[in-house]
């Protein structure tokens, strides 16, 4: 049963930090690339970080380049997103996707998807 598993999500003030995981089962981890998607009440979907299946090459948002790193451990089969400086603007639901070689990062082609963990940045 494949199954991506987000966690670490939660309220924190802005300024604060937090740091997302997401647990992969049931599938071969180490052959998907990677992403974290947010989507905000009334603001369109946002891709925030992406990361290649051997974890060498990353991409960011403009939104969040500089505050967020997102790293993968292929024998943990975890993909994580470290959020620094968060604030506000940042709150969403935080959702990990998987996608397969060659397929691109849309939303509507990735292979599979976590349920989403809320992040609130809120003083």
């Amino acid at each position: 049963q494949v199954q991506l598993v987000e966690s670490g999500g939660g309220l924190v003030q802005p300024g604060g930090s937090l740091r997302l995981s997401c647990a992969a089962s049931g599938f071969t981890f180490s052959s998907y690339m990677m992403s974290w998607y947010r989507q905000a009440p009334g603001k369109e979907r946002e891709l925030v970080a992406t990361i290649s299946s051997t974890g060498g090459i990353t991409t960011y948002a403009d939104s969040v380049k500089g505050r967020f790193t997102i790293s993968r451990d292929n024998v943990k089969m975890t993909v994580s997103l470290q959020m620094n400086s968060l604030s506000p603007e940042d709150t969403a639901v935080y959702f990990c996707n998987a996608h397969v070689r060659g397929m691109g990062w849309g939303w509507n082609s990735s292979a599979y998807r976590g349920q989403g963990t809320q992040v609130t940045v809120s003083s």
